[in-house]
């Protein structure tokens, strides 16, 4: 057969092409067409509980809780297939129920904001096609007394971490043949945004332009003026997802102007009507900030 020095691969606009190696050391070439990506389960009103978890409360539409069994780590389902095909998975075209929004007029480039339609997030992309959803934590990660990664309530959230530390914390957490975790991607971010929007718990203008009544913010009626304990008041909770606006906020795998990383969701040293859940910060992945988490999703196979 003959060899060639070099292999060119080209797409139309709006193909997104993988190269990647396969368990048996074979060349994959795989090729998605974004515009036919909008094609979900209907059967996102029946989550999947993946082996070692349970449902403890809540329904498809309003916060369904599974829990593991190990550990108490709990996840909530994010019923993509049941949102508005208004998001972006390659920053242009605007017509996914999986994907980035712009709620606050950012500009989406492969210079400013962008995310790679590639690995992990096509990977969550199908499993979202073929189940409807995904699994986002429920609270902040936290570190247990052994030193684990874990989705609680009442304890105070793993900040002080970098991007590539939080990254890699987040894996760590699920790995088995049923289902993987990853550090929440901004397509799988602005969906829960998304969700809060279509299910009316959280109007436009809570999410966008003021998150005070509904975050740990400076401006805050009896604010501690610090990160408190995961999911420590109610009024901070919609659809059973507590603290993603304020408190600490968090580390995502969207990137901004090279290899920054994008941060949202404010804390408590911000305003509510500056910084918004919506809103992105960004700043170098081998920062630390005491006021300054993540979240973790989980790929379900």
């Amino acid at each position: 057969m003959k060899r060639y020095e070099k292999i060119v691969l080209e797409a139309e606009k709006g193909i997104t092409v993988e190269v990647l190696e396969g368990t048996s050391g074979e060349l994959i070439i795989r090729a998605m067409n974004i515009a036919t990506a909008n094609v979900y389960s209907t059967n996102y009103v029946n989550p999947p509980i993946p082996e070692g978890y349970k449902h403890v409360c809540g329904e498809w539409n309003n916060g369904f809780v599974i829990e593991r069994c190990s550990d108490g780590s709990q996840f909530v389902w994010i019923p993509v297939g049941s949102l508005d095909s208004n998001g972006t998975l390659d920053g242009e075209h605007f017509s996914e129920k999986f994907g980035r929004r712009n709620y606050r007029n950012n500009k989406f480039s492969d210079d400013r904001f962008h995310e790679a339609l590639n690995g992990e997030l096509l990977e969550q992309l199908e499993s979202v096609k073929k189940y409807g959803g995904f699994y986002i934590s429920r609270y902040n990660i936290s570190k247990s007394s052994e030193g684990k990664p874990q989705s609680v309530k009442g304890v105070m959230p793993w900040v002080n971490i970098n991007f590539k530390d939080a990254k890699k914390v987040a894996s760590t957490i699920e790995d088995n043949e049923a289902v993987k975790s990853h550090l929440t991607f901004g397509a799988e971010y602005d969906s829960v945004l998304e969700w809060f929007i279509k299910t009316k718990v959280k109007t436009f203008a809570k999410i966008a332009k003021d998150s005070t009544e509904w975050g740990n913010y400076w401006n805050t009626e009896n604010s501690p003026k610090k990160v408190v304990e995961t999911g420590s008041r109610e009024e901070w909770c919609a659809n059973n997802i507590y603290d993603f606006a304020g408190n600490a906020n968090e580390w995502t795998q969207e990137q901004n102007r090279g290899s920054s990383r994008v941060i949202r969701g404010g804390f408590y040293r911000n305003d509510g009507c500056d910084c918004p859940v919506a809103y992105r910060n960004y700043d170098y992945p081998f920062y630390r900030y005491d006021c300054t988490g993540f979240r973790a999703t989980l790929y379900i196979k």
